[in-house]
């Protein structure tokens, strides 16, 4: 009945995803290579939990 007042925790997850992605944009251009990489290490971490996420559901894309 409340299904609609539960978190999505895709939608939270792809939100962090592109808040790193932003965050090592901003770390390129600034040119602190060494954070740009470890921010892309961790948008990969969870780009990987999007994936497996999606997977678990059953969604396809």
């Amino acid at each position: 009945m409340f299904g609609w007042l539960k978190p999505d925790p895709l939608k939270k997850l792809t939100k962090q995803y592109n808040a790193k992605l932003e965050q090592a944009m901003h770390a390129q251009r600034n040119g602190d290579m060494r954070l740009f990489a470890d921010l892309t290490a961790e948008s990969e971490e969870i780009w990987q939990k999007v994936v497996a996420l999606k997977k678990q559901l059953g969604i396809e894309s």
